[in-house]
């Protein structure tokens, strides 16, 4: 991420910059520096509002050349939406990412992003700063031409009123961080699989997760055999890869309030095992381990953030690869708790390695543990590409997830978990099979997964639609998303109010 952001006090009829973006909502230039600015320009903003039809709506803009009737080159009216959506996060987010992207379009080093007089909290400041940083989000490691367009080298997040400014800075700094989780779990995604092994994931994790409070461990294959994880080494039977464990956790200076449990799939590549996928099925699998990178990327932001809730995170890690040894369909694992699953398709392997997980979480008596997995395509023909499905046997945990989810502008919908659908999972010959009759495959992954959490407070993150953008978004080009983190970040700073 290339953009500075800094906090100043701004004088928007005098300041000399690139661009001067101006949030308006639906009430358009009725009120507010933006009618201030219209007069300055002698009616040219009016003008062209009406001649473009411009709406206000969240994502939109409308860039004007100043032609040195002000100081500033350009003002470009950014939409929030409607007035009673504005003091959504995420409205504010999407702002500060179409200034940067706008800025980047005509080639400015320099844009200011004014705050309304009445706008001017750390919760605001942050969600623009954050906009802005992701926008500014590029893969271009394997490249030859480098980064396809620009973004200002600075963004100001501007305010005309005194004092505060300690707040608005700071929640620029947590900005900065949050953002850098998100792109981290973003660059594990778009790694190219064969790059981004189980080893590869463990490593990232080492050279990431550091700072006060935080350790890593990284199990090899001779001690998840120790730990007798049968999923894993099940799944990971037709690998060349070894398997990894990624037991993290975040203790805080003082006293934690809780005690969270994070987990994540860490797939590297799914070819589907022996029940194999069609090729084009396969062709963005490296996006398996989304809910492990997720992990991954938030553990690593806790010693900044400092939040007072002890974390466990954990990401079991393997490909899913056919061979000569690769589990077959019919084979029968025997869990840590004794409960057995007989595996019907090799494709349905993430929610192999979960149990593992989820049943070491549940050890530790956590208040409560939430894992996030690209698990099923069911989920996304469910909720299509823009939303999560929830699961979780805890209304108040379910709620809280998708408070948090709604501020980050990461959309979580809750899904039920019946009980007549348990009897989808039971097998003739163990306790139950990992894959149901075939229709509602999304609830029955969760109910496979509800079979290892024991009565722990928990949720089930099905990413598998929202993991992985197939086009260029304003706050994230095309590939990972690092969907979850700003979720996860979020539910972390509140947990225990």
């Amino acid at each position: 991420m290339s953009i500075d952001i800094k906090i100043r006090e701004i004088a928007p009829a005098r300041v000399q910059t690139g661009l001067l973006a101006v949030p308006v909502t639906d009430k358009g230039l009725g009120e507010g520096l933006a009618k201030r600015l219209d007069r300055q320009l002698k009616g040219r903003l009016a003008a062209l509002v009406k001649k473009s039809g411009f709406t206000a709506k969240s994502g939109s803009s409308l860039l004007v050349a100043t032609h040195g009737v002000m100081p500033a080159g350009h003002v470009l009216l950014v939409g929030l939406g409607k007035q009673d959506e504005e003091e959504s996060p995420h409205a504010w987010r999407v702002a500060g990412a179409v200034a940067a992207r706008e800025a980047g379009r005509i080639w400015v080093d320099e844009a200011v992003f004014m705050l309304p007089p009445d706008r001017q909290t750390g919760m605001v400041a942050g969600a623009v700063a954050e906009g802005a940083l992701l926008c500014a989000y590029r893969f271009d490691k394997y490249r030859s031409n480098g980064r396809r367009n620009g973004v200002p080298r600075t963004l100001v997040v501007g305010r005309n009123a005194s004092g505060g400014s300690a707040a608005l800075a700071r929640a620029a700094r947590q900005a900065r961080v949050t953002a850098s989780a998100v792109c981290l779990a973003r660059d594990l995604v778009n790694e190219p699989a064969s790059t981004a092994t189980a080893s590869y994931l463990s490593e990232q994790a080492v050279a990431h997760c550091v700072g006060e409070g935080l350790k890593v461990e990284v199990w090899g294959k001779r001690k998840i055999q120790q730990m007798k994880l049968a999923g894993l080494l099940a799944v990971n039977q037709g690998s060349r890869e070894e398997p990894r464990f990624l037991h993290m956790r975040y203790r805080p200076k003082a006293k934690p309030r809780r005690k969270v449990a994070l987990i994540g799939k860490g797939i590297t590549f799914d070819s589907g095992g022996l029940s194999l996928k069609p090729p084009r099925s396969m062709e963005t699998m490296k996006l398996d381990m989304a809910g492990g990178a997720a992990v991954i990327a938030v553990m690593s932001a806790l010693p900044k953030l400092a939040p007072d809730v002890e974390v466990l995170g954990l990401v079991p890690a393997t490909d899913n690869l056919p061979d000569g040894g690769a589990q077959k369909p019919g084979d029968v694992i025997r869990y840590l708790n004794g409960k057995t699953v007989e595996v019907m398709n090799t494709d349905a392997e993430g929610r192999l390695i979960l149990a593992d997980a989820l049943l070491l979480a549940a050890r530790e008596k956590p208040d409560c543990m939430i894992n996030l997995a690209t698990l099923t395509g069911a989920c996304i023909v469910a909720l299509g590409n823009e939303l999560a499905g929830l699961f979780s046997n805890d209304g108040d945990l379910a709620e809280t997830l998708t408070a948090c989810g709604r501020d980050a502008g990461e959309s979580l919908w809750r899904l039920p978990l019946p009980a007549e659908y348990r009897e989808d999972i039971k097998s003739q010959v163990a306790d139950i099979k990992n894959v149901g009759a075939g229709s509602a495959g999304a609830i029955t992954a969760a109910l496979f997964l509800q079979e290892f959490v024991d009565d722990v407070p928990w949720a089930h993150l099905d990413i598998a639609g929202p993991a992985f953008a197939g086009k260029d978004r304003v706050t994230c080009p095309k590939g990972g998303t690092g969907f979850g983190v700003r979720t996860l970040l979020n539910f972390l700073s509140c947990t225990g109010d």
